[in-house]
């Protein structure tokens, strides 16, 4: 039996970059460009009616941003919410963290080469994060001032993860790979992968990208820590 076809929802006020998306995502047998949406509010509208799998979400756009659009899309009461990928620029990094808190599972840069735009799509499709750890570690580390003093009170969703799982939410906020993980915690790849879903169950986590934010938002991590 032949797998559907990914469905992709095209968000960006600018014709041409839609066009240049769509041109590049329909020569892949596995992915469907679905729709196209101009600014926020007809991507959220769409969205609806499409019922697309991954969103590609630009942020500055007339009537509703790509961060409100994405906190609406990604809290939408279906089964399974749609995916929602950022574009954005480097200098929209703060843009990227607001909608990394609003339910996006990572960014690309609208530059980005075909085919990491075609990996990214399939990667988020399965439930995985397209951002690095260590890209949002950056990202956040440039927001230093949002998050909570080091002598903060510990949240407490923190205190239901056992002393293992807070090792391993540490060093994903601070970019390390689950090979990474586990040859620092001497333990294996699985089990580490065990400890990462366990941490985004018991948190109420999509994915690493929101594991990340999470870390730092709660004092766990401090920006510009090693």
């Amino acid at each position: 039996m032949t797998a559907q076809p990914i469905r992709v929802l095209l968000v960006d006020d600018q014709p041409l970059l839609r066009t240049g998306f769509r041109m590049i995502l329909e020569a892949e047998a596995d992915i469907a460009v679905v729709g196209e949406s101009g600014d926020g509010e007809a991507a959220v509208a769409d969205t609806r009616a499409l019922q697309p799998d991954v969103v590609l979400m630009d942020i500055r756009m007339p009537r509703m941003d790509g961060v409100q659009a994405t906190r609406l899309i990604t809290g939408a009461e279906r089964a399974a919410a749609p995916r929602v990928l950022v574009l954005t620029t480097f200098d929209l990094d703060e843009y990227v963290v607001e909608a990394l808190r609003a339910g996006a599972s990572g960014f690309l840069l609208k530059d980005v080469p075909a085919e990491d735009l075609v990996t990214a799509i399939r990667t988020v499709s399965r439930g995985d994060a397209v951002v690095a750890p260590s890209i949002t570690r950056r990202l956040l580390d440039m927001f230093a001032t949002r998050f909570p003093a080091a002598d903060s009170p510990t949240p407490a969703n923190l205190k239901h993860l056992t002393d293992r799982e807070r090792e391993v939410l540490t060093l994903v906020a601070r970019g390390y790979s689950n090979a990474e993980i586990a040859a620092e915690l001497v333990v294996s790849e699985t089990t580490v992968k065990t400890h990462v879903g366990n941490v985004l169950t018991k948190l109420g986590l999509r994915d690493r990208v929101q594991a990340a934010v999470f870390a730092y938002e709660s004092g766990l991590v401090q920006p510009g820590a090693i």
